[in-house]
């Protein structure tokens, strides 16, 4: 999973640094590697997702109109 960013002529580092920045996170890895940074229990795993799940569904339901 290796990412390459090819520099434009006369492009600045920052800019090139942003689409990178921009890559990575359309692509979750950085997301990926944060939520692997610690083990987490199956059961807390669940209780996470369904969380998420709930929040989402509770918003469809709010704004459903």
């Amino acid at each position: 999973m290796s990412i390459e960013i090819k520099m434009r002529k006369n492009e600045p580092i920052d800019r090139a640094l942003r689409r990178m920045k921009k890559k990575l996170d359309r692509e979750n890895i950085i997301k990926d590697v944060r939520a692997k940074r610690y083990y987490e229990k199956p059961c807390e795993r669940r209780r996470r997702k369904d969380k998420v799940a709930a929040f989402t569904c509770m918003l469809r339901a709010r704004y459903a109109n």
